[in-house]
């Protein structure tokens, strides 16, 4: 299967150059850049890729903004924030607003296309630089006068007693960073049968990604 995606970054020299690397990828065609969120919008509506890479910080319309856009419009189309930004507070404002990755730029190229091809399948994917940074900052104690609740926290109860022992299992290898064909493996199950489960993990715990799962299932211990 060829892996359409479109390139949105204000860095022209940056956007030639991932261009470079992904078409060296024979599952990968690069159906168009753009080097603003209103033109790389429009180009997305026309072309309808399966993947955009989308910085964060661009002048004009932001990439939060940008994303929004194409929630609204592709839905279905997987949206990987690529940036430099090590804020974990861009990071939980994009998976909020449905991003179904956050990556920095200065990761290697092969691991950059592994992860494309993960999104592509469904997948959430996240640095794992950042992924360490949101957990720490959960783990963080909660001052008295902090009233915000803390970030991608579930609004299931703590010991999400919802879940099944097959959907807890899930959850605990999930938490590991494995895929849905890992998974499968390691419980000797249908892919589509896991596929299903995360489903039902993700309607119980109320949450709206493969990161959010990890993230929860970390901070509560349903790793161990």
């Amino acid at each position: 299967m060829t892996i359409r995606i479109l390139l949105i970054d204000d860095h022209t020299l940056f956007r030639s150059g991932v261009r470079a690397l992904l078409q060296r990828q024979p599952d990968f065609e690069v159906v168009d850049d753009a080097a603003d969120g209103i033109e790389g919008f429009k180009r997305a509506k026309q072309h309808r890729p399966d993947v955009v890479l989308l910085d964060l910080n661009m002048p004009g319309l932001s990439g939060i903004e940008t994303l929004q856009l194409l929630q609204q419009d592709l839905p279905d189309t997987a949206v990987i924030m690529l940036t430099v930004s090590e804020d974990v507070d861009e990071l939980t404002r994009a998976l909020r607003e449905g991003a179904c990755g956050y990556l920095l730029k200065n990761m290697e190229a092969d691991a950059l296309a592994t992860m494309i091809r993960r999104a592509a399948e469904g997948e959430s994917v996240i640095a794992e630089s950042m992924t360490q940074r949101l957990i720490a900052q959960m783990r963080t104690p909660v001052r008295a006068e902090d009233t915000a609740p803390p970030p991608l926290e579930p609004r299931s109860s703590p010991a999400s007693p919802a879940l099944t022992p097959r959907e807890r299992d899930i959850v605990r290898i999930l938490s590991r960073g494995a895929s849905n064909k890992d998974i499968a493996r390691e419980l000797d199950l249908a892919e589509s049968t896991v596929k299903i489960h995360v489903r039902n993990v993700l309607r119980k715990l109320n949450l709206s990604s493969r990161v959010q799962i990890a993230i929860h299932a970390l901070a509560r211990d349903l790793n161990d």
